[in-house]
C-alpha cells in the first residue's frame, strides 16, 4: 500500500545508522521552499568528529536526486528570476486534470455503455470518447466494467520503482483481515492514509452492501485515485510533510470527518514506504493526531486517536521512540505485488511486516486458523512459534522464529545467533568481531550515541 518512496539513504540517528557521517532531518520548518511534491524538509550533513554541517533544503517524497532534483542551501539568497522559474516547473509538473474536473469525467465515464469506457494504460487515465484520437498510439484497455471502476488499485499500474516508489498493495488476506478486525472492535469511519487497497474495500462493500456502515477517507500522494473518488472520498497528501495539494478545502475534508460523531469510533490505518525517515512519517502522523484531538469529543486529554501504522518489525525501536504508547502485534501483513511479503512462507522468508498500535494487544484477536495462539501470561495473540519465555516473562520472538534465551546477555535471541566471548554479545557465527568500542560518529567520542551528541544541535 506503500505510495512514493522517500530519502531511505538519509537514514535517521539511532542504531541502524552506519558510516563515518550522515544526514540528520530536522524536520518541517515554517517558510521553507517548495518542489512539486510540497514544502521541502530541512537537513543538515553531519560528519565524524566535525562539527555540524551547512543546513539545506530537499524533496520530502523523492530519495532519487533524477526523480526530483530539488536543493537549495537554508542560508542561499534566491534570485526573483530563478524563484519564478521554479513557481512554474511546480506548476508544469502538477496533474493535468483538477480533482474536481476529474470528478466530472467520471461522472460522465459512468454513464457511456461499455463499448465506449476506455482506459489508457500508458497515460494512466480513464478515456471520454472526445480524448479517444489524441490517445490513439497508445494501449488501453476496453470495455472497463463497474467492478473494474470500484477497484481501481488493480486497473491502476503499482509504483514499484524501488528508487523512486514503493506501491505494495496488500494481499486480499490481509486486507480483509484489516477490516474484519475495525469492525469487530466497533470503528466505523477509517482515515486510510496510504492504504488504497483497504480504501476501496470498504466503497466497494459501502456501495453493495446496505447494512455496512463503514466509512474511509483516503489520504495518498498518488494523483491517480482522484479518477474514482470524490473530493469527500480522497485527498492528494504527502505523509512526509504533512502536505495537503488541495489546500484548505482539502485540509478541510480531513478535519471534518475526524469531527464526525464527536471523533469517535474513528482509527487511522497507514502503510507508509518501508525506505521512509520514521521520524518525518511521525511527525505528519501526530498532526494528524492533534487535527483528532481538536475535536469536541468527551474523554481524557492525553488520549491518542486509535491507530494501526503498518511497518516492518525491525523499526520497532524508532516507533517507539516517537510512540511510547505503540505495541507491535505478529500478524504478518502479506503484499500481493512484492515478491518476499507473502504469507505461507516460513523460516527466514516470512513476511517482516507487522502492525504497530496503541490499542491494547488484548483487544487484537488473530486468526487461528492461520497459526496464532493466545498466550494467556502476555494477554495477546502471538504466532505459533513464538514461545513464552519464563526468564524474560514475554512472548519475545520478533521474526515468527522460536528465539531462545541466552544467560550472559539476558534476553532471548534469534536462533541463528550464538554468544561471542570477543563482542560479550549475540550474533551471527561467522560475523566480524568488534573488538574496540565505538563512540559517537559524530564527535568520536564514547559515551552516548549520535542521536544524544552535544555537538549537534536537533530540532
Amino acid at each position: 500500500e506503500a505510495g512514493v518512496g522517500c530519502w531511505c539513504d538519509l537514514q535517521a540517528p539511532g542504531p541502524e545508522r552506519r558510516g563515518p557521517g550522515g544526514l540528520t532531518l530536522l524536520g518541517a520548518v515554517p517558510g521553507a521552499p517548495s518542489c512539486p511534491h510540497g514544502p521541502a524538509l530541512l537537513f543538515i550533513k553531519i560528519s565524524q568528529g566535525k562539527e555540524a554541517g551547512r543546513r539545506f533544503y530537499a524533496c520530502s517524497a523523492c530519495r532519487d536526486r533524477k526523480d526530483c532534483n530539488f536543493f537549495q542551501w537554508e542560508d542561499e539568497k534566491v534570485s526573483e528570476t530563478r524563484l519564478a522559474a521554479r513557481e512554474e516547473y511546480n506548476r508544469n509538473h502538477q496533474p493535468s486534470f483538477t480533482h474536481r474536473q476529474n470528478v466530472e469525467r467520471y461522472k460522465n465515464f459512468v454513464l457511456l455503455p461499455l463499448s465506449k469506457r476506455r482506459f489508457c494504460q500508458e497515460c494512466q487515465q480513464l478515456l471520454l470518447p472526445a480524448e479517444w484520437e489524441k490517445h490513439s498510439s497508445h494501449q488501453f484497455l476496453c470495455d472497463i466494467s463497474n467492478g473494474q471502476l470500484r477497484s481501481p488499485s488493480q486497473l491502476l499500474y503499482p509504483l514499484e520503482n524501488k528508487k523512486t516508489n514503493a506501491q505494495y498493495l496488500f494481499a486480499n488476506r490481509s486486507c480483509q483481515f484489516l477490516l474484519d478486525l475495525i469492525i469487530s472492535l466497533g470503528f466505523r469511519r477509517v482515515l486510510s492514509v496510504g492504504t488504497p487497497r483497504l480504501h476501496e474495500m470498504i466503497q466497494s462493500k459501502a456501495s453493495q452492501e446496505e447494512d455496512f456502515r463503514v466509512k474511509s477517507l483516503l489520504l495518498d500522494i498518488d494523483f491517480r485515485y482522484s479518477q474514482f473518488y470524490t473530493e469527500d472520498e480522497f485527498c492528494h497528501y504527502n505523509m512526509f510533510n504533512h502536505y495537503f495539494f488541495g489546500g484548505e478545502t482539502a485540509y478541510e475534508t480531513c478535519r471534518k470527518f475526524l469531527y464526525q460523531d464527536k471523533g469517535e469510533r474513528v482509527i487511522m490505518v497507514t502503510d507508509p514506504p518501508f525506505g521512509g525517515l520514521v521520524e518525518a512519517l511521525a511527525s505528519s502522523f501526530k498532526k494528524l493526531m492533534a487535527m483528532w484531538k481538536e475535536t469536541d469529543k468527551e474523554g481524557p486529554n492525553n488520549q491518542e486517536m486509535p491507530m494501526f501504522w503498518i511497518f516492518p518489525y525491525f523499526f520497532e525501536s524508532r516507533i517507539l521512540e516517537f510512540f511510547p504508547s505503540f505495541s507491535m502485534m505478529d500478524y504478518q501483513v502479506a503484499y500481493d505485488n512484492h515478491a518476499l511479503y507473502k504469507h505461507g512462507k516460513t523460516g527466514r522468508r516470512q513476511s517482516p511486516v507487522r502492525i504497530f498500535t496503541n490499542l491494547s494487544p488484548s483487544m487484537i484477536v488473530l486468526p487461528v486458523e492461520e497459526g496464532y495462539r493466545f498466550c494467556a501470561i502476555c494477554q495477546r495473540y502471538v504466532s505459533s512459534d513464538n514461545q513464552h519465555c519464563e526468564i524474560c516473562d514475554a512472548c519475545t520472538s520478533k521474526d515468527g522464529r522460536r528465539w531462545k534465551h541466552c544467560v550472559l546477555c539476558k534476553k532471548c535471541v534469534k536462533p541463528s545467533w550464538f554468544h561471542c566471548n570477543s563482542c560479550n554479545c549475540c550474533a551471527l557465527q561467522n560475523h566480524t568481531c568488534e573488538k574496540t568500542e565505538a563512540g559517537c560518529f559524530v564527535c568520536g567520542k564514547a559515551g552516548h550515541k549520535r542521536s544524544t551528541c552535544p555537538s549537534v544541535s536537533r530540532t
